[in-house]
């Protein structure tokens, strides 16, 4: 884990942050998202239909890109930090399938750390990789707003 004090932030930018852990996309997980966002297409949770149509289910787009705070947790320590918030996101695309079984993990970085309402925003690239596959499951503009003592 990289660590850095508040006020040298802006010394990572263009920066590789790291890699996280590989984290295994399991069906039970998938089942939870649907029931947590309503979203239960046949390609996510019909284990038998996606199997014998697609090859397997696979898991929500949005699934995926809600793994990134998880994944990013253990990526960057920094000190000063009384809060944080979500700011948004820009440029998000899934440009591969996860399916139902395979590992993911995270690869970050700081692509701007500047001043924004009384702290830092940061903007980070965010690419969720598959294990044993070439292109990645999404690629994110995330963005966050950091505040210090």
């Amino acid at each position: 884990m990289k660590e850095v004090d508040i006020k040298d932030l802006g010394t990572l930018v263009g920066q590789e942050i790291g890699v996280s852990d590989w984290v295994e996309v399991t069906q039970e997980r998938v089942n939870q998202f649907a029931e947590a966002t309503g979203d239960h297409q046949w390609i996510h949770v019909d284990v038998e239909r996606a199997t014998r149509e697609i090859g397997g289910p696979i898991a929500h787009g949005y699934l995926t890109l809600s793994l990134i705070p998880f994944l990013g947790a253990g990526l960057l320590r920094v000190n000063g930090v009384t809060r944080g918030i979500n700011y948004g996101s820009d440029k998000v695309r899934f440009t591969n399938m996860v399916r139902v079984g395979k590992r993911v993990r995270m690869r970050q970085k700081l692509l701007a750390a500047e001043p924004k309402a009384g702290g830092i925003q940061m903007k980070n690239e965010c690419t969720i990789e598959i294990e044993g596959e070439e292109r990645p499951a999404c690629v994110a503009e995330t963005i966050s707003v950091i505040y210090g003592a």
